[in-house]
């Protein structure tokens, strides 16, 4: 790459930081705007990035001013008429989207690419983790903080590259993997696509852009057109026999399971994850098959008792079924589920790890869009719980829709719920008689967390 300097516009989201932490670590000098201070930008100005929060090109560094020397990238939920995206296509910069640089990055390399509306997150972190365990090496751009790597952005010998594929603004299609998974394709980011075949229609492209000799993992059940004749198709699934399953799943303390892992080259017996959560267990299913294919591409013999260790102590990724409390009095635990399928999934998996027990959940809808597309989904959802608290809507890039509210939710919840905003929901927490409570949301329900954990403590 000839430019010197890189210049992020949303520097703090989660697939950025991890492109802004790889130019860093090349020796670029990297700075970038985004809307509010996080943790992710506390780390990157530790870091050596140069970051500010106002939409200024004033602002802007001024290193950062010279086309011929900074390259500009931009996530898709930084607007059209966001000052400074404006300055720089306008004076000549090269601006790129943060899918077309991270499909830069992936060319020469062995590209392991993991796709879906959910479960993707946690997928492409296993692979990440399981290509380190059984190889050694390998490098990974994740979409959230993987607590093995200690953080989202993996450096390693090796060709092969775990990265999320993501369909927001139909990202993904920038990618031309080897191996690729294929976890869901609900209907979902309606605001991008319109309709649900759309979506599908793109994860169908998405399959089509496999390398020829490469793999598609596709979850079992997951309706979509495969017309790509180049590559090899394995199936897999929770415990319904397939080319990959889990069969003789036991629940142990705690939430945790045992498994035997089945694969094509035969079963590996008596797995168990360091995370908990039956649907934990299916996306550990997709990340073992990935791997065992990208295996196969090379002649590698797959070691059964390496795989085994690598599961054993996967321990897992920031928000996603994260637990602060687990007593056998209390337990709080948080995830990033912001549809409908996930919540349901989430839910059903808590309920299956504490039968007996009451769930309590608190949702923060992400976005106008997908509460008016999906608020029915979600009252669904939540009445999997004995009780609901929903929180307002989170905005992030949207304006307020007309009737859109957390209300047209909370009035379809068939079990006792209430609206409590952000800034009371700990100590509405701490009032509740509960038992399991469970924490929900892609917006910024995750800074009300610690404080939720130490109202629940005492509890335990």
């Amino acid at each position: 790459m000839e430019f010197s300097k890189v210049y992020f516009l949303g520097i703090g989201g989660i697939g950025m930081s991890a492109l802004a932490r790889y130019f860093l670590h090349e020796g670029k000098r990297v700075a970038g705007y985004d809307r509010t201070p996080s943790r992710l930008t506390a780390e990157l100005e530790a870091e050596g990035a140069e970051v500010h929060y106002d939409d200024d090109v004033q602002a802007i560094p001024a290193a950062f001013l010279d086309p011929r020397d900074t390259m500009v990238v931009y996530t898709p939920a930084v607007p059209q008429d966001h000052s400074e995206y404006r300055y720089f296509c306008e004076n000549g910069f090269t601006v790129e989207k943060r899918s077309q640089m991270l499909g830069h990055l992936a060319e020469g390399k062995y590209v392991m690419a993991v796709a879906g509306t959910h479960g993707k997150t946690t997928t492409s972190t296993l692979v990440a983790w399981l290509n380190r365990a059984l190889t050694g090496g390998g490098s990974a751009f994740l979409g959230g903080i993987s607590k093995n790597f200690g953080g989202n952005l993996v450096l390693g010998d090796g060709p092969r590259l775990a990265v999320e594929a993501d369909e927001f603004d139909r990202s993904f299609l920038r990618l031309f993997p080897d191996v690729a998974v294929v976890t869901s394709a609900d209907a979902d980011h309606l605001d991008i696509y319109g309709t649900h075949e759309a979506v599908k229609e793109a994860f169908s492209q998405f399959v089509r852009q496999i390398r020829p000799g490469g793999f598609l993992v596709i979850k079992q059940g997951v309706d979509i057109v495969l017309d790509n004749p180049a590559i090899r198709v394995y199936r897999y699934a929770y415990d319904t026999p397939c080319d990959f399953y889990a069969r003789n799943v036991r629940l142990q303390e705690g939430g945790h399971y045992l498994f035997d892992l089945v694969t094509p080259g035969g079963a590996v017996e008596v797995c168990t994850l360091g995370i908990p959560g039956w649907v934990n267990i299916e996306n550990a299913v997709a990340a073992v098959a990935a791997v065992w294919c990208a295996a196969q591409a090379e002649g590698a013999a797959f070691d059964a008792e390496r795989l085994r260790t690598a599961l054993a102590s996967f321990s897992g990724v920031k928000r996603r079924f994260e637990f602060y409390v687990n007593t056998p009095r209390q337990v709080y635990m948080d995830d990033y589920a912001h549809h409908p399928r996930e919540l349901a999934a989430t839910l059903t998996s808590v309920r299956k790890m504490f039968p007996g027990r009451r769930i309590t959940a608190l949702f923060q809808p992400h976005l106008y869009t997908r509460t008016r597309d999906f608020y029915a989904g979600f009252a669904e959802a939540l009445s999997h719980a004995d009780e609901a608290v929903v929180l307002p809507i989170y905005p992030a890039r949207e304006e307020p829709i007309p009737g859109v509210t957390s209300e047209i939710i909370a009035e379809r919840v068939t079990v006792p719920c209430r609206i409590v905003g952000r800034e009371q929901l700990a100590d509405e927490v701490a009032a509740m008689d509960t038992d399991v409570v469970v924490s929900f949301g892609a917006g910024n329900i995750d800074a009300c967390c610690e404080a939720i954990a130490e109202k629940l403590r005492p509890k335990s």
